[in-house]
Formats: structure tokens, C-alpha cells, sequence
């Protein structure tokens, strides 16, 4: 279940830019 363990760190990393940047977003 690699990939699934990819797709969560990226939504993670995802959710964390837009808390950091939400002008961005």
C-alpha cells in the first residue's frame, strides 16, 4: 500500500500549504 501512503503525505503537505499560504489558495 505504498501508493496509498504517497497520496496521504501529499494531501497532508497540501493541507499544510494552504494553512501556511491561503492567499495562494
Amino acid at each position: 500500500m505504498i501508493i496509498v501512503a504517497v497520496f496521504t503525505v501529499l494531501i497532508f503537505l497540501y493541507l499544510v500549504i494552504a494553512l501556511v499560504n491561503p492567499e495562494k489558495f
